[in-house]
């Protein structure tokens, strides 16, 4: 029997974003995905205009149902939260579904370039601070980490024991693993802060792809998330994960379009097995 995953995220029709992104990856590495939606777009946010159906009155009927049927998982990934009310609906799904060798991955959606997303209020912070206890992993973006842990942020010049800091600081609200993405190490190179709780923090970088797209941080954790339930060693996958999305931005660039469609994982998907 396949390797289960819920993947608890907002569904975007158009776009490469969020569950549309993770479920094929995950399936890719041989893990089902399961979707709970926290809400559905007609195309995610970065585009001129949207349609968005908030989830949250559903989600408490749609996992009773699940409660119903006794549906266990290896796997449990958290992304996009609109509401404090939903932040609490996955704490208690957490606490419903998890199994002792259930692996959970909760990424902050909060914000980046050292804003926090509109959506966000200061009790959703707060609340997501309280929800990382209960993750085995989390995938914070610098921003993120920085407004978990009250550091004040910068675009750049970090020195090495500083993000040793943070990422010991995160993982003392209880992840065991963590990976803080999207770091400028220099003016060529980007790269992450990978840690473990019994274990060192390591520093991981690769040459800069000059192109951003949304959906990146959806691919990345999609990886660590199947690799996870897989048994692939942390550091091994982290590495995998950035690799590929290094792949799928140069494989984007390849054919001119707008930015706000995402990256082109689809053509990479072969390459995953192999990296």
């Amino acid at each position: 029997m396949s390797k289960k995953i819920a993947i608890i995220n907002d569904i975007s029709g158009y776009g490469r974003c969020s569950i549309s992104v993770i479920q094929p990856i995950v399936s890719h590495l041989g893990v089902q995905g399961c979707p709970l939606p926290t809400a559905i777009f007609s195309n995610h946010t970065g585009f001129p205009s949207f349609y968005r159906e908030d989830f949250t009155r559903r989600m408490p009927a749609y996992i009773e149902e699940w409660k119903k049927l006794d549906l266990q998982f290896d796997g449990i990934m958290t992304g996009f939260l609109g509401s404090a009310r939903q932040i609490g609906i996955v704490e208690q799904f957490i606490k419903d579904f998890r199994r002792p060798n259930t692996i959970v991955l909760v990424d902050p959606v909060m914000g980046d370039n050292g804003h926090i997303y509109p959506t966000y209020t200061r009790r959703m912070c707060r609340e997501m601070k309280r929800l990382i206890q209960y993750a085995d992993i989390i995938t914070p973006n610098l921003t993120e980490a920085c407004f978990l842990t009250d550091t004040p942020y910068r675009p750049n010049g970090w020195r090495h024991t500083e993000l040793v800091v943070m990422a010991r600081e995160l993982m003392a609200m209880g992840a065991k693993r963590l990976v803080i993405t999207g770091i400028m190490m220099g003016e060529n190179f980007i790269g992450n802060v990978v840690g473990e709780h019994d274990g060192d923090v390591e520093f991981q970088r690769q040459m800069i792809v000059e192109e951003t797209r949304s959906g990146t941080g959806d691919v990345f954790a999609s990886v660590l998330a199947a690799d996870a339930v897989n048994g692939v060693p942390f550091a091994q996958s982290s590495k995998r994960a950035s690799h590929f999305v290094r792949q799928c931005l140069i494989e984007t660039l390849r054919t001119p379009g707008p930015t706000n469609t995402g990256i082109d994982f689809e053509s990479c998907l072969w390459q995953l097995r192999k990296i």
